[in-house]
């Protein structure tokens, strides 16, 4: 069975009681500003761990708002493995933006490293600007970049920027919310992207045209025929449930959407 991640966005509205009227960027400072001091680090990234434990996950996407390539340090680090060793959580992937510059790119490839992951799960503007050197870099600490769609309104535009994908090097995170935002079935999406499935972060969308995430079979998504189609291409990475609401702690209904999960790769 394909082993089940939890992605840390899935709390980036905690740090603002779950009132995160400034959108996604409010709820991504307040965790980078929260989780950012060393002092506090190793207390406050325990408590995530042992959340994401207590719901019977079996690995851990890791957003960037928790342990940010910008602001941490070898000391975070060290921290952040003993805890994860501790809880018995392999990084799945580091979740999020990877930069904008060849540095940036570097660190996020450095931090992928550290953590024991080979997938950087998101998107950086570096694949458009300079596609040589994130395919030389990603070589270089033998990574994958998989994709992650919002923009893309249908699977072609993601096929159109892998590319030729360097031999499995680039590929796609799966994102069955925005395809659902997008007003694309999500199910023939995962089809349609075959191979280039990387990594899927397997969520649910109440209506197309917003992304206003739910509890799987409680919005628009095709939850369960995703599974299947990814039963249908073989894919036998990780799955990761993604939910972030806004105004509420996601985590009863997390729970509820792996139990569900479960019982599908089970079937």
């Amino acid at each position: 069975m394909n082993p089940i991640s939890f992605v840390t966005a899935n709390y980036v509205a905690r740090q603002v009681g779950y009132h995160m009227t400034g959108g996604w960027g409010q709820g991504d400072k307040a965790t980078n500003d929260y989780f950012r001091p060393l002092q506090t680090f190793g207390e406050r990234f325990e408590q995530i761990l042992l959340d994401i434990k207590a719901l019977g996950f079996d690995m851990v996407d890791v957003w960037t708002g928790h342990l940010n390539w910008a602001w941490a340090t070898p000391d975070h680090f060290t921290i952040a493995l003993d805890l994860l060793a501790k809880h018995s959580l392999p990084v799945a992937s580091i979740a999020g933006g990877f930069g904008g510059t060849a540095d940036e790119f570097d660190a996020a490839c450095r931090e992928a490293v550290t953590l024991n992951t080979s997938i950087l799960g998101g998107m950086t503007p570096m694949l458009a600007d300079d596609r040589e050197f994130v395919m030389d870099t990603l070589y270089k600490y033998k990574l994958k970049l998989a994709i992650e769609n919002h923009p893309e309104k249908t699977p072609q535009e993601m096929l159109d920027k892998i590319g030729d994908g360097g031999d499995g090097t680039i590929g796609t995170a799966v994102d069955t919310g925005w395809y659902g935002t997008q007003g694309y079935d999500a199910a023939k999406a995962i089809e349609e992207l075959g191979s280039h499935v990387m990594h899927v972060h397997l969520k649910d969308v109440r209506e197309v045209g917003k992304h206003d995430t739910c509890q799987f079979g409680q919005g628009i998504v095709p939850i369960e025929g995703c599974v299947q189609a990814l039963k249908k291409i073989g894919y036998q990475g990780v799955i990761t449930v993604e939910h972030e609401p806004e105004d509420h702690d996601p985590t009863e209904e997390v729970r509820a959407s792996v139990a569900m999960l479960r019982e599908w790769l089970q079937s």
